[in-house]
Order: structure tokens, then sequence, then C-alpha cells
């Protein structure tokens, strides 16, 4: 049905039942919506994390009383990664930002954050942990940088547990008791993997396994292992590095190959097949963070 503006509308049409569906239909809803939300409409205040492993972590010791949004969705690569104008926005109507603490998009965001909703809270989820250096290179070309996959160490897990903890029970004292209960659940759950994944790698003490993008340097310092990186300062290897790359890798004895598909290069694959060795894809920026660790510690122990 149309109308202009030169033709008025007489009472017989505002009759047609066309013009009672909409307001009945809104009514309906409202009805609905208030009736679910006991008479009001709740929002539960949000924390917004970096990455998705921060995001299972947090809900563990949060259960309900929070939303958690992640900055980073499944599949993006953190080192290229632009932030979009909905993450910004969750981000300004956050309580509180928890950084995992040396991704370089954090850097970029932090001070935007701040100075749209200077009320905010930041947190370092890394807070006490030991860094690891060398293994990662700046964009100025610098080989010092922290190595900032802090998160692949179910050590570290414990600690940025333990972070989150103390930040939620600071925003939400009413609520500490509910906070430490699950916190200490959860802390029972990582030692009892941590114990597991030992008793499994105790024989392959001294192995290496190879990776593309050194993400797991901090998982091969936990349990005595050697982690051989084939990325050249972050890019793809020249073909004069080729050789010398597939011969570090050899030499290593190293008979499992990592690949993660945020970073690898075409090159991996080729590496892979001319050492012959097992190729296993995993992704340490999964949500399902405790299986992906558990994967990985699987893939070593058996080969």
């Amino acid at each position: 049905m149309r109308f202009t503006k030169s033709r008025p509308m007489s009472q017989a049409v505002f009759k047609r039942k066309e013009f009672y569906i909409l307001p009945l239909l809104l009514a309906a809803i409202t009805a609905m919506v208030l009736t679910a939300c006991g008479g009001q409409v709740k929002h539960k205040p949000m924390i917004t994390v970096s990455i998705l492993p921060q995001k299972f972590m947090l809900e563990k010791i949060v259960g309900d009383k929070f939303e958690v949004s992640c900055m980073l969705n499944e599949g993006n690569n953190p080192e290229a990664y632009e932030p979009s104008m909905t993450h910004l926005m969750n981000i300004e109507y956050s309580a509180a930002y928890f950084c995992i603490g040396y991704i370089g998009f954090e850097y970029a965001i932090v001070d935007k954050a701040h100075a749209n909703n200077p009320d905010l809270k930041i947190y370092d989820n890394s807070r006490g942990i030991e860094v690891i250096k060398g293994t990662h290179f700046s964009p100025e070309g610098k080989h010092d940088e922290a190595d900032p996959h802090v998160w692949t160490s179910v050590t570290n897990a414990i600690a940025i547990a333990r972070n989150m903890l103390d930040a939620v029970k600071e925003l939400d004292p009413d609520n500490a008791k509910f906070y430490t209960t699950n916190y200490e659940r959860f802390k029972a759950e990582l030692e009892a993997t941590d114990t597991r994944i030992k008793e499994m790698l105790a024989p392959k003490h001294g192995t290496a396994f190879i990776v593309w993008h050194p993400s797991l340097s901090y998982f091969a310092r936990d349990y005595g292992l050697q982690q051989v990186c084939l990325e050249y300062e972050g890019k793809e290897i020249p073909i004069d590095k080729l050789k010398e790359n597939i011969d570090k890798a050899h030499a290593s004895g190293a008979k499992v190959l990592f690949m993660q598909r945020e970073f690898d290069s075409r090159q991996a694959e080729t590496i892979g097949n001319e050492l012959g060795v097992k190729m296993v894809q995993i992704n340490p920026l999964s949500y399902d963070w405790e299986n992906e660790i558990m994967k990985i510690a699987n893939a070593i122990a058996d080969n």
C-alpha cells in the first residue's frame, strides 16, 4: 500500500487491518521481553579481552556475571589485525579491557580506548610472567622483543587466571567469593593438565619440534623441549636461507612440524615434505584452548 503527501488518509483507511498488525506485533514482542527480564531490560556489564584463549579463561572465572567480548576473531592474524569499529565500541562501553600483554595491536588501541572512555580500567593479564625474548622481530627489525605467546603455557595460564581473578574482584567485590571459587576450580583443572603433560613428555625431554611461527616458546620452556623456528625475520624465507633452515631442522631430529594457518607460509608444507616429518595443524589462538594444548602435547609424545 502506497501513500503520498498529496493524498490525505481518511478514517476508513485507518481502520484497515494492515494498520493494526505492526502495533500488535510490537506490543507482543515488548510483553515477551519484559516478561523474560522480570519487567525490565537488564544488561550484564562487559569485559573486553584481546584473544579467544583469554575469553575461555575469563569465562571460567566470571560465569554469567559478565559478558566477555573478544577483539580478535577466529582465524585472524594478531600481527596484521586492525580492530573494527564494533570492537572499538565494545571497549568504549566495557567496564574493563584485559590485555594479554605484548601483542602489537593492544598498544595501538589502548590510548584511543582510554581517550574515549577515561573511566575504562585496563588490566595486564601477563603481569608477573617471566617473558622470553629473542624469538620475535619488531617492525623496526629489532630481535629483542618479548615473545607475546604467554598463553601457550599451562603454568602461565594459572598466572593469567590469577590476574583475572584479582581484576574481577576489584570490578565486582560483591561477588568476590563466587569468582574465587570458580578460579580455584579452574586452577585445579590447569594443575591436573600440567601434571598430565609433564608425565607424557618426560621421556621426550630435550626433543625438538618444528614450527613456522615461533608461537610455542613458553610451552617448550615448561617441558624441556627445543623449538626450531623456520620463519625468517617474520617474513617469507629467502631462497638462500631455505636450505639452511632445512638443514637446521633436520639436524634437530624433530619429527613434528606444527603449522598455524594465521601465520604459515606456503613454504612450510614444502619444508615439511622435504624433511619427511609429520605435519600437524594447530591453532593456539582458539577458544578451545585446553584441547589445543593437549593436541600439541599428544603430537610430540606420539612421535
